[in-house]
């Protein structure tokens, strides 16, 4: 695996380099060699950030976590990489778009974890009301959801509003 990493407002030093090539590099077994893993670390009020990013062709495996140290950081996001990994290992091999991007003995080897299914349980239907995306926040705010599905004014075309870490929003505008 290739590494780029990348610090903002923390030097990446050896040590952390060294760790996180360790650590994230376990996970070597499941790609090709020539896979690239971009780490993005920073530093906001206390709160050590590690963003770990390995695209492969048709998808993105990403996981992002914060703590008070960056060492268990690199720990807890190692975690979550490998779960997705094995979690979803089935649907990535039956695509064939991303399976390139796997070790030939990976893709061979049984699965250790349970497959879990994806079960809809629940199903929701409701007018979409054209409004602006401020507007959008707004009522999402007020019913108290993390995202707000609505219809933009200015477009006729259905788009998505959500919050982010840290308080900001984020708005999905489909692209045909």
């Amino acid at each position: 695996m290739r590494f780029v990493i990348v610090g903002r407002n923390i030097e990446v030093t050896p040590g952390l380099r060294s760790t996180i090539e360790e650590k994230i590099g376990k996970l070597g077994r499941y790609f090709n060699p020539d896979t690239e893993v971009n780490v993005a670390l920073s530093v906001q009020k206390e709160r050590q950030n590690i963003e770990v990013t390995i695209p492969i062709k048709g998808t993105i495996i990403r996981a992002e976590e914060s703590s008070n140290d960056m060492y268990v950081s690199i720990d807890l996001v190692e975690e979550i990489i490998e779960r997705q990994i094995l979690k979803y290992r089935k649907k990535l091999i039956d695509r064939k778009q991303s399976s390139p991007a796997f070790s030939d003995a990976f893709l061979q080897e049984e699965t250790p974890v349970a497959e879990e299914e994806i079960k809809i349980v629940k199903t929701k239907k409701f007018a979409v009301k054209p409004m602006d995306p401020e507007e959008a926040c707004l009522q999402m705010e007020l019913l108290g959801h993390n995202f707000y599905v609505f219809l933009n004014a200015e477009d006729d075309q259905v788009c998505v509003v959500y919050k982010r870490k840290g308080g900001t929003y984020g708005l999905i505008e489909p692209e045909f």
